[in-house]
Parts: structure tokens; C-alpha cells; sequence
């Protein structure tokens, strides 16, 4: 591990919380909640909130969306085919505590540390939001620091530079998939299509936007015990 590794998460384990507070800390985690939940409400803030510039607003709320899918997948991928980093919660020659609950922890056993699929999702959801709404995105990408990234530092979840890479890598997402050259070959489109179709649109987007906020956790659960079921 690296030295920027070691002190952070030396130092963030020698913080002395509650119980009571590592236990709000832990369940606030776990939950979808404070997670997505407060974010993709904003996009269809931005959707429906009257603008001079609402055709673009829209063109970018939908590459933005299209930002977090590809983001999730990317994580998801360079997790699999990256070489496996073991999460610090369950690394022993740290020798650090952390205030992870041994339980719910024990589901990512399985997962490779790096990148943080969570950092690449949800920054590149709140850069697209900064993009558009300079203020509210700003305090977005502040939150998702603050209460998605850093407790998944200070539980053991993740090593600082895992995340530091998620988030890296889904600004850089965003950012080409909100370019203009980019933009206006699939968000543009698919904005008409949104307009012909507005009930089949409304429908699919609201399907997008609840998996967004779930991370898939449900499909690839099912799909994980279909293809166990199969073996």
C-alpha cells in the first residue's frame, strides 16, 4: 500500500466517534437512501424546471444519465479485469481497526477494492449537474464527498486512492459525454425520441433512474442466482 494510503487511513481510524455515530455511520452506508436518492431527484428538477435554455439542459441531463450508466459498467469492468486489491477492512498487515460492522461488510469479500464503482457513479452524476447548475452542483459534489466517498474510507471499505480514482475517472466521463460533439449524437436523438414517445419515454426513464439509485444491486443478484441455479 502506499504511503497517501497509510496516513489517511491511519489517521481516519484514530478518529474516536460514538458507538452511536459509527452505528448512524455504518447503516447510512448501507442505504440507497444517502445515496442516489437525493441526486437524481435534481436531474428532473433540471428537466422540468423552466429555462431559456431547456432544450440543452435536457440534452445534458440525459448525458448525464448516460454518464452514470457507463460509469457503473466501467467500475464494474476494471474491477473484474484489474488485479484484485483486497479492501482494507479485510487486510491484516494494516493493522488497523476500522468501525465496520463484520456482517454487513461481508458481501464484499468478493469485490475488488479499485476503483470505487460508488466514487465513479455518483461523481459523474454530480458533474453533470455542476455542468448545468453551477451553485446546487457544487454543494452535490461536495455531498458526495462527504457522505458516499469518505465513510466508505473511514469503514475500510476502500483505500483513499480507490476512490480518488473512481471519482477521477467519472469526471472524465462526464465531461466527454457532455461535450457537444458527443452530445448532439445521443443525447439529441434520444431527446426526439423522448418527445414522440413521451409515455414509453416517461416509463424507461423512470426504470433508468430507480436502477441508477440501486446501483442494479437486485438485476445482478438475480442474475447471479439464475446462473448459480444453472450450475
Amino acid at each position: 500500500m502506499n504511503s497517501f494510503d497509510t496516513v489517511i487511513l491511519g489517521a481516519l481510524t484514530q478518529i474516536d466517534l460514538p458507538p452511536l455515530l459509527n452505528h448512524a455511520i455504518r447503516v447510512m452506508v448501507g442505504l440507497y437512501t444517502f445515496k442516489g436518492y437525493f441526486l437524481i431527484p435534481l436531474i428532473w428538477w433540471i428537466w422540468f424546471q423552466p429555462n431559456a435554455r431547456r432544450e440543452w439542459r435536457r440534452e445534458m441531463m440525459i448525458a448525464t444519465v448516460a454518464s452514470g450508466l457507463v460509469a457503473l459498467a466501467v467500475g464494474r469492468l476494471l474491477a473484474r479485469c484489474l488485479p484484485f486489491r483486497q479492501r482494507p477492512l479485510f487486510n491484516p498487515d494494516l493493522h488497523l481497526h476500522f468501525a465496520s460492522s463484520s456482517l454487513r461488510a461481508a458481501g464484499l469479500t468478493d469485490f475488488s477494492s479499485f476503483p470505487s464503482d460508488h466514487a465513479m457513479l455518483w461523481v459523474a452524476i454530480a458533474m453533470g449537474i455542476l455542468l448545468v447548475w453551477r451553485v446546487v452542483g457544487t454543494l452535490v459534489m461536495l455531498y458526495v464527498v462527504l457522505v458516499i466517498c469518505l465513510p466508505r474510507a473511514y469503514l475500510g471499505y476502500h483505500y483513499p486512492t480507490d476512490l480518488i480514482a473512481g471519482g477521477a475517472i467519472g469526471v472524465v466521463i462526464t465531461w466527454l459525454m457532455t461535450r457537444d460533439t458527443v452530445r448532439k449524437r445521443t443525447a439529441e436523438p434520444a431527446l426526439r425520441l423522448m418527445v414522440r414517445f413521451p409515455g414509453a419515454a416517461a416509463a424507461l426513464t423512470f426504470l433508468v433512474c430507480f436502477e441508477l439509485v440501486t446501483q442494479f444491486d437486485d438485476l445482478l443478484r438475480l442474475a447471479h442466482s439464475v446462473v448459480h441455479g444453472m450450475a
